[in-house]
């Protein structure tokens, strides 16, 4: 049986994310990105989940870092619609909760929803943990904003369903594996994501990326991060439309080997079917 990593437990987003890609693996969780990982890198695990990106939070801190620095592989992509829920413990009332506590993305997912409500909050490490955590408090003061699985697993009561800020609130996954998955040369709807990092010289990220233009190739995603080691100098993160073994992707990445350095593909993978979606197709 298929093993995939998670970061958190049980109920926990990246657990439904995980669930959803492979509804017949088994799963295994740690409290970290870090964990989870290794757990890949040491044959733990068969597969590793981790969101990257979300449409109201923006990106998954440390993702930037410590995919290129891991040594594993992007293999594919999954969009999972997050749908935050105020949960309490048995007999509580909505006027009951004071403070929730939550992983401190779904805490910004939610966060007008919770000051209009008067509600304060506090991070915890995971949405699905800060559910656990809840319901051994056993506190009708104290909530959690976490998933409808995660209410079922610890035994919480839903207060209020759906308190993300947003309708459309989104989060894309990475699934990871220890070894590259690269679609056949020529296949369609295929990503590559890569970093790099510009040369100390004027207008290198403007002369770095203008192959791409030149050659047809779309960015999807583009986002700059500071790499600790290399401060003087950004680090990009890209997305694009594209097969390594096309003649214009050969040609963009010629270009920008000019004017950037330490180039990393991270992975070559097929585009979820949820992006038809977002392009209205």
């Amino acid at each position: 049986m298929l093993k995939v990593a998670c970061q958190g437990c049980a109920g926990a987003f990246s657990h439904l994310a995980a669930k959803a890609a492979f509804p017949e693996a088994s799963f295994v969780f740690f409290p970290t990105f870090e964990g989870v990982l290794n757990a890949l890198k040491q044959g733990i695990a068969d597969r590793a989940v981790l969101p990257v990106e979300n449409s109201e939070a923006g990106r998954v801190a440390d993702c930037h870092i410590l995919l290129p620095a891991s040594g594993v592989f992007i293999v594919a992509e999954r969009f999972l619609r997050i749908e935050h829920h105020l949960l309490g413990v048995k007999g509580a009332k909505i006027q009951d909760i004071k403070t929730v506590r939550s992983h401190v993305q779904a805490l910004s997912q939610c966060a007008n929803t919770l000051s209009k409500m008067g509600i304060a909050s506090y991070p915890a490490a995971n949405t699905a943990m800060a559910a656990k955590e809840t319901a051994q408090n056993n506190d009708k003061s104290f909530g959690a904003v976490a998933s409808q699985t995660a209410a079922e697993l610890y035994g919480l009561d839903v207060l209020k369903r759906n308190i993300e800020d947003s309708p459309n609130n989104t989060t894309r996954f990475l699934i990871l594996s220890a070894q590259a998955q690269i679609p056949p040369a020529g296949s369609e709807g295929v990503i590559t994501s890569f970093v790099f990092r510009v040369r100390n010289i004027p207008a290198a990220l403007y002369k770095s990326l203008g192959g791409f233009a030149t050659n047809g190739i779309n960015i999807l995603r583009l986002e700059s991060y500071v790499d600790p080691l290399h401060f003087v100098s950004a680090g990009f993160f890209v997305d694009v439309e594209g097969h390594p073994e096309s003649l214009a992707f050969k040609r963009a990445m010629n270009e920008l080997a000019f004017f950037a350095e330490k180039i990393q593909i991270l992975g070559t993978y097929p585009a979820d079917p949820f992006r038809r979606t977002l392009d209205g197709k």
